[in-house]
């Protein structure tokens, strides 16, 4: 009689970089975090190497994370480096989905006046001085800019601010904040489409509109085309 082979809740699998470490997403979280004890307790585990933590389609909360690392560091040869999984909260999607959207404000944006957009912003028209442009996403301007810009509000570095004609007094990116500066109004005295972003040095950076297919390659959302 054929015996038959257990079903693994956790597999490990070894890599140049350390090793990665599977859950099963269909057990019992008391099952697989038991097997997990078990298999970070063999003594065939030697030297240190950093875990990244695979949990698939399996959702956990911050206290069975907690308690998954804790099982993990509790062997001294193993470090958690990274954790990994398919599942998002509700509240993740919805943000990531306001982030992809975008809205559109026809008219000058005056003096004093606000205007705020979750996801990307279009302005058809100018924004004057003291006027002021808020988005979680990427800001396009069909018009001068000589407000302030504040794209990636939320965070998102990778989002950038386009116009027209760039006259801002103030650009902002995520936590990122630039005075306009002769040094940086250098491409403004010419009427060309030109974009900021967050350079690799971590400071905002003026280029022509035309780079930023290079420079932001993951905006564009569009397929097909030949």
């Amino acid at each position: 009689m054929t015996q038959m082979t257990k079903q693994q809740y956790v597999t490990i699998k070894g890599t140049k970089e350390g090793l990665v470490l599977r859950l099963d997403h269909k057990c019992a979280y008391s099952d697989m975090i038991a097997e997990l004890r078990r298999k970070v307790g063999e003594d065939a585990l030697e030297g240190l190497a950093e875990v990244q933590i695979h949990t698939g389609s399996r959702y956990c909360n911050e206290e069975e994370l907690k308690e998954i690392v804790n099982v993990i560091h509790a062997s001294p040869n193993l470090r958690v480096s990274k954790i990994q999984s398919d599942v998002i909260m509700i509240e993740e999607c919805n943000h990531k989905i306001l982030e992809k959207q975008s809205e559109t404000y026809i008219g000058i944006v005056r003096s004093g006046q606000v205007v705020k957009a979750d996801g990307d912003l279009v302005i058809i028209g100018d924004v004057n001085p003291n006027g002021k442009v808020i988005a979680s996403g990427s800001i396009y301007i069909l018009g001068r800019l000589k407000g302030i810009a504040h794209a990636g509000e939320t965070g998102n570095i990778q989002a950038v601010i386009a116009a027209s004609w760039l006259e801002a007094t103030h650009l902002m990116i995520a936590d990122k904040i630039e005075m306009m500066t002769d040094e940086l109004t250098i491409l403004s005295e010419h009427p060309e489409m030109e974009c900021a972003y967050v350079h690799s040095n971590g400071f905002i950076a003026i280029d022509r509109l035309q780079e930023l297919r290079i420079l932001r390659p993951g905006l564009s959302s569009f397929k097909g085309g030949s």
